[in-house]
């Protein structure tokens, strides 16, 4: 049997440094924006036309930054339920599932909400939206939790595999039951009336209130993880959990409490997207926000305020890789060639600041 030997090993360096553990994202962002450029002049592409696109053109007036932080709204707030979970090291990667079913139970509430001669007012009907949507994505996570819990599955394929039963559910519901009767046959729900539309921040542009939401939540966060007993719990469990069962910290409750909260925030996402920017419910409610905000998770260090970095940094991604389309004539499939280089590059850079490659002798 023929056995691959390489010619060089890894070996720990010890503990990393601080700042070189923040350093990493930034390192990591700039090796990307190369090689960016260098797949740019593969493609007979003008490299800092490509670039300028991605990191310039974002940031062109009021109307490009609105629409940069309004993408970053669900990346921050599934980001920001995500390092919850892989602080505790529980392994969330269904946070697109979960952004999904809090749109589908947002959309259900809206369509029958926004009937003429119904008793609930705009304020009211968006906090049962907005209920609705957090309860939605917090069910979807219970399953993965309820799972775990009872028969020790796996969280990392559950939550993965509940992603497309998701997508299935979606998409029954916007040809069945949600479907718009005046839709010219089209999968999608009823466009809502403006007064179950979340109020905006900016006017003239799409940014909405959720963005000055997703902040607040990112402090909030910052306090539970920091300052609370239950987060300081969640976080000793993820590090040492043998310290942490000494100590009398519940895993089964750190399990619950991390999976339920990551649901929810992806719920909200799910419902603020509904209820913002698209308007209605559609099959294509999410371009992969729960996907990419497992990157915007790890850019930001798993802490609460790099989320909030780490979404708008994804968000440029996003805008750039659209930019790139109708400017350059290039695929939609260059937003995630870039997201897949920046968490490659991430994950090298993590590798090499805590292992070192020794070379070994030749015999």
């Amino acid at each position: 049997m023929l056995k691959l030997t390489l010619p060089f090993r890894l070996e720990l360096r010890g503990a990393p440094s601080r700042s070189m553990t923040y350093l990493s994202p930034l390192i990591a962002i700039v090796l990307t924006m190369l090689l960016g450029a260098l797949l740019f002049i593969a493609l007979g592409k003008d490299p800092l036309a490509g670039l300028k696109v991605f990191m310039i053109d974002p940031f062109s007036g009021k109307r490009a930054i609105s629409e940069l932080l309004l993408k970053s709204i669900p990346l921050i707030l599934c980001a920001l339920g995500l390092a919850v979970c892989f602080r505790a090291s529980i392994w969330n990667i269904g946070a697109e599932g979960q952004f999904t079913v809090g749109a589908l139970c947002s959309g259900a509430m809206l369509v029958w909400l926004d009937v003429p001669g119904h008793s609930i007012s705009g304020g009211a009907g968006l906090l049962l939206m907005i209920l609705a949507g957090i309860a939605g994505g917090a069910f979807w996570a219970g399953i993965t939790a309820l799972l775990r819990d009872k028969f020790n599955a796996n969280e990392i394929l559950v939550s993965l595999m509940l992603t497309y039963v998701a997508q299935l559910l979606l998409m029954w519901a916007v040809n069945g039951p949600l479907k718009d009767p005046n839709g010219m046959n089209f999968p999608q729900s009823k466009v809502f009336s403006p007064e179950f539309m979340l109020p905006m921040l900016i006017s003239g542009t799409r940014l909405h209130i959720g963005f000055v939401v997703a902040l607040v939540a990112a402090v909030v966060m910052g306090i539970f993880m920091t300052r609370s007993l239950r987060g300081f719990s969640l976080t000793v469990g993820g590090v040492a959990p043998h310290a942490a069962r000494y100590a009398g910290f519940s895993s089964r409750s750190a399990l619950w409490v991390a999976l339920l909260l990551s649901g929810g925030f992806a719920g909200l996402a799910g419902a603020f997207e509904i209820a913002g920017p698209i308007g209605q419910l559609l099959p294509s409610v999410s371009p992969g926000y729960g996907f990419a905000a497992i990157i915007v998770a790890f850019i930001g260090r798993l802490h609460p305020v790099g989320a909030v970095l780490g979404g708008i940094i994804m968000s440029l991604l996003y805008l750039g890789g659209e930019l790139a389309q109708s400017r350059l004539g290039l695929p939609s499939a260059i937003t995630g060639v870039f997201q897949g280089m920046l968490l490659f590059l991430l994950l090298a850079c993590d590798t090499l600041i805590e292992y070192r490659l020794v070379w070994k002798p030749k015999a």
